[in-house]
């Protein structure tokens, strides 16, 4: 509830301030989130997990530590009946131990940050929509790390879903998050009746449902299905496995190929001892390069030759590696994984489908921040909406202007040719805004106007058209400066005519009155106008007529 202090006395306005946490809590109770569940003030300035400390105290346990296909089915198994913890406690390690997974998900993730937002009013909206979506948007940038907001919400790519915990604070009149902190995905636990609302773990058979006002939940539909089976790490879980396999037995090739053999050899009747210095020293020269060897005896590297190939291995990483940025980013030729086969134009037709993801993970992201961001910010600072397709929205913008230099070389033609064009859609396609007041625009250039030159009148401002030496047609000219004065000329009959509308209580009574207002009404400025334009237009005739003469 906004109360305007400004007009308030200076002596009640300290105690209007006082009291206004408490008014704002007495609303409260009047204000309902999206599912029409009314909110809770006292709730909302403490995150719902303070109370669950020991859910605090817990630690990942890390199941990718000797992880075989036979364990990485049953922790997948387990996600689809209920147990997520141990999914999710999976795809934390595969991000932290693979590095090529850790720099695709960043590349996908971080996309959105380079893409401007804006807060919509709803279709055909009214001046107080307009106005109550420029209100939000400016709360919402006040809103800190915002950037953070957007990155932390979309690991809900990975793992199927996301929670961002709100905690509310009031800042003069004004509702605002104080934090928005991103919980782990094994906090949480799904419900038993349909596997999709997702609860907060407490020790209980259901789990506690998410506060209201307290959460922004963006489920992220990589794939359809229940919500354990929604992530996009579910997919990557095998190659991860597979890779990891190829990469220890690679390690272990290069370990026993890439090391030669050290063979010792001790003379006939060698003693245990003597058998034993001999040994310790081929050991010795393996790691130190160096060692000794009693006389008589003899040690022989051998080169292991054409027995073993690292290829296989190599071709297995690769493999591995080019089906997890196909299973990310659509594609290989934008990351490293297929460098030898890129080209420029597969490379384009690769960012093309990266493009379509980010569109989409936008459409989506956008769809979540509205419900669980946007909304509670109208709803506790400017008030309840009857119907959600009224609220303003969060879109981002992915808009591109069109070709500045060949739009203005046609637009001209086509208006000549008759062609009726709307500003609004020239300056939609050319991503060209509206002036806000007095802001100032760029004007077409005139001639100066010398020291000594008379004030503009309907006359010579028509004369001055004559000697434009624009393209456009001297009447269009004309009919624009003319114009710029219509209002000064206008309003003082137009107001009346207002005053009497507003004042009526009926269409009778405002009709009965108009005939009063015309016999009153001025209209010697706007005749003398239209006299001195009809002039000016009369002698622009004759004179292009003679010039055309001339010529």
């Amino acid at each position: 509830m906004l109360i305007p202090t400004s007009r308030i006395g200076c002596q009640n306005r300290h105690c209007l301030e006082l009291m206004l946490p408490k008014l704002s809590e007495q609303t409260m109770a009047r204000i309902i989130d999206v599912n029409g569940n009314p909110i809770d003030s006292g709730k909302m300035r403490e995150q719902q997990t303070a109370s669950l400390g020991l859910m605090r105290q817990t630690f990942a346990g890390h199941p990718s530590r000797g992880l075989t296909p036979a364990k990485l089915a049953r922790i997948l198994e387990s996600a689809e009946h209920g147990d997520i913890q141990s999914q999710h406690d999976l795809f934390v390690d595969m991000e932290e131990k693979d590095g090529h997974i850790f720099a695709e998900m960043s590349k996908r993730r971080r996309a959105l940050l380079t893409v401007d937002w804006d807060i919509k009013p709803p279709r055909n909206p009214s001046a107080k929509e307009k106005k109550s979506a420029a209100y939000i948007k400016e709360l919402l940038s006040d809103v800190q790390n915002f950037e953070d907001v957007i990155q932390d919400s979309l690991d809900a790519i990975g793992h199927g879903f996301a929670c961002l915990e709100m905690e509310w604070q009031m800042l003069g009149t004004e509702w605002l998050p104080k934090t928005i902190e991103h919980r782990p995905q094994s906090w949480f636990q799904t419900d038993r009746d349909t596997r999709t609302q997702i609860r907060l773990r407490d020790n209980t058979m259901d789990g506690a449902a998410l506060q209201p006002f307290g959460w922004i939940t963006h489920v992220h539909k990589a794939k359809s299905g229940y919500l354990s089976r929604s992530g996009l790490h579910r997919v990557l879980a095998w190659p991860f496995l597979f890779k990891n396999f190829s990469v220890r037995d690679l390690a272990e090739f290069l370990e026993i190929y890439g090391i030669p053999i050290r063979l010792g050899k001790y003379f006939n009747g060698a003693s245990e001892d003597e058998k034993a210095t001999l040994l310790r020293a081929v050991m010795d020269i393996g790691h130190n390069a160096a060692g000794i060897i009693p006389e008589g005896m003899a040690v022989e590297f051998v080169q292991v030759a054409g027995n073993g190939s690292s290829t296989p291995f190599e071709y297995m990483v690769e493999w591995c590696e080019r089906t997890q940025s196909k299973v990310i980013l659509g594609g290989t030729l934008t990351s490293q994984a297929d460098g030898k086969t890129s080209t420029n134009a597969l490379g384009n037709v690769h960012n093309e489908v990266r493009h379509d993801l980010m569109i989409s993970d936008a459409r989506q992201l956008a769809g979540t921040l509205t419900r669980d961001l946007v909304y509670p910010l109208y709803a506790l600072n400017v008030g309840g909406i009857e119907d959600m397709r009224r609220c303003p929205r969060l879109v981002f913008d992915f808009g591109e202007s069109e070709d500045l230099k060949l739009y203005s070389e046609a637009l001209p033609s086509l208006v000549n040719a008759g062609v009726k064009i709307p500003v609004s859609w020239v300056r939609d396609k050319l991503r060209i805004p509206e002036p806000e007041g007095d802001e100032p625009v760029l004007q077409q250039q005139t001639a100066a106007q010398p020291d000594n030159q008379p004030p503009a009148t309907a006359t010579n401002t028509g004369i001055a058209a004559l000697t434009a030496t624009q393209d456009r047609d001297e009447f269009d000219i004309f009919a624009d400066e003319l114009s710029g004065d219509w209002e000064r000329l206008t309003d003082p009959m137009i107001a009346p005519i207002l005053e009497l509308a507003a004042n009526s209580t009926s269409f009778e009574e405002f009709q009965a009155g108009l005939p009063g207002l015309i016999q009153k009404m001025d209209t010697s400025l706007l005749a003398e106008a239209l006299a001195q334009a009809q002039f000016a237009t009369n002698i622009y005739g004759r004179v292009k007529d003679q010039l055309n003469e001339e010529e």
